[in-house]
């Protein structure tokens, strides 16, 4: 089974809290990750995401450690939806 992980940078305008986090996190770029693996077919392959994870901390922030996060791709949709109608 053949595997990939597709990134992407979201953008957070105001401090926001994901289920899970510790702390809230500050206003700033994110990169996630997403991994996906491949399934197979008769004529074409299609991807089954299967994790996605957000780096903490944010791009450009100062922070002792760096780490990467397990998130719900859904939670991470609504906190952004939030923040967009925030803003």
């Amino acid at each position: 089974m053949t595997s990939r992980t597709t990134q992407t940078v979201v953008s957070f305008s105001s401090v926001f809290l994901l289920p899970g986090f510790d702390a809230p996190q500050p206003a700033g770029d994110y990169r996630v990750d997403h991994d996906e693996e491949s399934i197979e077919g008769l004529s074409r392959i299609a991807w089954h995401r299967v994790g996605t994870f957000i780096h903490l901390p944010g791009i450009g922030q100062q922070g002792a450690t760096h780490q990467m996060v397990p998130i719900n791709p859904a939670d991470l949709d609504a906190a952004l939806e939030k923040d967009h109608k925030q803003s």
